[in-house]
């Protein structure tokens, strides 16, 4: 059953405003992790199986070695992601 309540209902409008910010897709999904993280540790939204599956590819498509930039790929495989993960919220 998804979340429900204003907490539920803050935590998706954030996410949503932080996945529609301009900026690298890189650092926009970073954001976006930090807070839905957030929420999940607050009770606000609730983890389901496909966001955490979206959360362990976006896990791969942001890793890095010491001082790698993440370019073309990896912003794409973001923004894709976090795109898919928007869609789901309301379940979460």
């Amino acid at each position: 059953m998804a979340s429900q309540g204003p907490m539920a209902d803050e935590a998706r409008a954030d996410l949503r405003s932080i996945i529609e910010e301009k900026g690298h897709a890189v650092d926009v999904a970073r954001k976006a992790v930090a807070r839905l993280d957030d929420a999940f540790a607050m009770g606000a939204l609730q983890r389901t199986p496909f966001i955490d599956q979206a959360l362990r590819d976006l896990e791969v498509a942001l890793e890095q070695d010491d001082g790698q930039k993440l370019g073309g790929k990896s912003s794409e495989a973001s923004r894709f992601i976090l795109h898919a993960i928007e869609r789901m919220l309301d379940d979460a």
